[in-house]
């Protein structure tokens, strides 16, 4: 598929075949797309747990969505999914790279950051796993885990502290769901969020 077919055919997929399972190789084929995601420094701060058992993906939803949520018909068929992928970032790979000679910045301050690469680099390894995902002509949805939900999390995974999460990704099959409200809202078109040569002057593209 040519990238630019695999980018206007991605979207969000919130239900899924459970009949069909994921072949782990094809898995491991996302993940290898993944870690082709630039970095700063070359530091890749980034570590995927991966659930693929039916064990694995009750504790992670157990741990994710409590009961209070309300969110039992999206849960119904994310929980479909075969493959639960979770991308963590990892700052002090970063501050450690950058401490190095050929960096120079041995104080380690986050304050020298501008924003927060480690997070940025793992979501662009995040949406290599979506793109690779259409590709390979599965479904796939990034969506958040709740701060209130961290700890739990964390427990039942064993995730050490210096990593968070910055999301989750389920991948299968795509089954039959409706599109997201949201959609509503519309596309914005490039020219609308392009300035050229100055803040606010219009695209002419």
């Amino acid at each position: 598929m040519e990238l630019s077919e695999a980018i206007r055919r991605r979207r969000m997929v919130r239900n899924y075949d459970a009949s069909r399972p994921v072949d782990p190789a094809l898995v491991d084929k996302l993940l290898g797309y993944a870690v082709h995601a630039p970095s700063a420094g070359f530091s890749q701060g980034w570590e995927f747990l991966v659930l693929t058992t039916e064990e694995e993906r009750a504790k992670f939803w157990a741990a994710t969505t409590p009961p209070e949520s309300g969110l039992t018909s999206w849960l119904e068929g994310m929980s479909r999914a075969p493959v639960i992928v979770v991308p963590h970032s990892h700052r002090d790979a970063y501050l450690d790279r950058y401490a190095e000679p050929d960096k120079g910045w041995t104080d380690r301050d986050e304050a020298r950051w501008p924003v927060p690469y480690w997070h940025i680099d793992t979501g662009m390894a995040s949406l290599l796993v979506l793109l690779g995902a259409v590709d390979e002509g599965l479904g796939a949805c990034f969506f958040g885990i709740p701060p209130a939900s961290d700890a739990a999390y964390r427990e039942a995974f064993g995730v050490p502290a210096q990593y968070t999460p910055i999301g989750a990704i389920t991948i299968g099959y795509r089954a039959p769901d409706a599109k997201s409200p949201s959609l509503k809202r519309g596309r914005r078109e490039s020219q609308t969020v392009t300035h050229r040569g100055h803040w606010g002057a219009s695209a002419d593209l």
